[in-house]
């Protein structure tokens, strides 16, 4: 299994990013190929130590890494990216990995 991993960073405006996010990137983010399970956080995004700068966390599940590439690739993965652009005022970081059970 592989895991993308979006972090949003706390954005000027929270009412319009959760709007935009789950009402538009969301049934965008879905359509991207490949695709095995889509979670968001819920509630504060926290430290152990207290709050973070993140309004959101976003964990996409994919087979493998090749896949993930290949899905960004996609025109429905070029559409999910070019969207990020029109609400994630904050910035987000976004990183993927291979990953196991241990």
């Amino acid at each position: 299994m592989a895991r993308l991993f979006a972090r949003y960073k706390t954005p000027l405006d929270a009412a319009a990013f959760n709007k935009h996010y789950f009402e538009k990137h969301v049934p965008l983010a879905k359509k991207i190929p490949s695709v095995r399970k889509y979670e968001v956080s819920t509630g504060p995004v926290v430290r152990p130590m207290g709050s973070a700068n993140y309004h959101l966390i976003a964990i996409l599940h994919f087979d493998d890494v090749a896949a993930i590439q290949n899905a960004f690739g996609s025109a429905e993965g070029q559409a999910t990216v070019a969207d990020v652009q029109s609400f994630a005022t904050g910035g987000v970081d976004i990183c993927f990995f291979d990953n196991k059970d241990v």
